[in-house]
């Protein structure tokens, strides 16, 4: 039996394009950002989006704070339906800043932006 000489694949390129889309994306998971705003302090475009991603996801833990708060009182059982929708509008805005953020564009929410442009 003859063995063929197959060339091994060739090395994928360091700080690629695939490293930073990683980076964006994790820029809005939550404390997830985290990971990017620590480790990649040469790129601005990332730290933009990791700052961002982190106000975000307080931004939406206040309001589900808030929420549980009106809801413990015996008249907040009302507002109890606004759970699902502030856990869907989460969910939209996450997945919208990270559409935005992998094609190199930047999401901006009135308030919530100007918020995190001060950091």
């Amino acid at each position: 039996m003859s063995e063929t000489n197959v060339p091994p694949p060739p090395a994928a390129p360091r700080g690629g394009s695939n490293d930073k889309t990683l980076m964006l994306v994790l820029s809005y998971l939550g404390l997830l950002a985290l990971i990017p705003l620590l480790t990649e302090k040469d790129d601005a475009d990332v730290q933009w989006h990791a700052k961002h991603g982190l106000v975000q996801f307080f931004f939406f833990v206040i309001i589900w704070v808030v929420i549980g708060i009106i809801t413990s009182t015996g008249v907040g059982c009302l507002f109890a339906f606004l759970y699902p929708i502030v856990g869907l509008a989460w969910l939209i805005v996450t997945i919208l800043s990270i559409l935005k953020a992998t094609k190199g564009e930047r999401f901006i929410i009135p308030g919530v932006s100007d918020f995190a442009n001060k950091f």
